[in-house]
């Protein structure tokens, strides 16, 4: 069973019909007990960091996703959901991240030609050996939808970079903790892969 906690932040639903159609069993739920009974837990979320944390602090669920961390539980972090893993964001100067990662998620530059929030489809860099990229190609196109993109402390844990006029963290793995910035739910047969390597962990 894959739990995708729901805290209000959007995206849940097409999280859900990716799992649904691998024939995943999974539930959408804000319950603590439930969460922690499953076998792997999903943090999706779309939208601001200072909302989110307020969100997932008020059903105290920040709380739950320590604990999940703290059994070693398979945690994938997408889109928003990667970025709450960290300590801070320039998105919400002085409010803080969940910490369970180091490093900084700061705003996309943009530049000539480059709209922000950046949204589409860009190739990865695989690096790393990531559990998450078994079995794809090593420059796979998945689907981007940001603003504030990912400087990890440790290049150790990153599994996947972009361009986008700057070096995007695209893709990260620590132990059991897993995260992705752009939406494998939305990536085709690519993000198919990726969430089954998911559930395959």
């Amino acid at each position: 069973m894959i739990a995708i906690i729901d805290y209000d932040a959007g995206n849940l639903k097409s999280v859900q019909k990716a799992l649904d159609a691998l024939g995943q069993e999974n539930v959408v739920t804000k319950n603590r007990d439930e969460i922690l009974k499953s076998d792997k837990v999903i943090l999706p979320g779309v939208g601001a960091f200072e909302d989110a944390m307020k969100h997932l602090g008020a059903l105290k669920l920040d709380e739950v996703v320590k604990e999940v961390c703290a059994m070693n539980k398979p945690l994938l972090g997408i889109c928003l959901g990667m970025q709450l893993l960290f300590e801070s964001s320039e998105e919400s100067p002085g409010v803080e991240g969940l910490g369970i990662l180091k490093g900084k998620i700061l705003r996309i530059p943009g530049g000539e030609g480059l709209k922000v929030p950046h949204m589409g489809w860009n190739s990865l860099r695989l690096k790393n050996n990531g559990r998450l990229f078994e079995g794809l190609s090593p420059e796979s196109y998945v689907y981007f939808v940001h603003s504030y993109y990912l400087k990890a402390e440790d290049e150790s844990i990153v599994t996947a970079e972009t361009d986008y006029g700057v070096n995007i963290h695209a893709s990260v793995e620590s132990g059991n903790i897993f995260a992705c910035q752009f939406h494998p739910e939305k990536s085709s047969s690519v993000g198919a892969k990726i969430l089954r390597n998911f559930a395959g962990v």
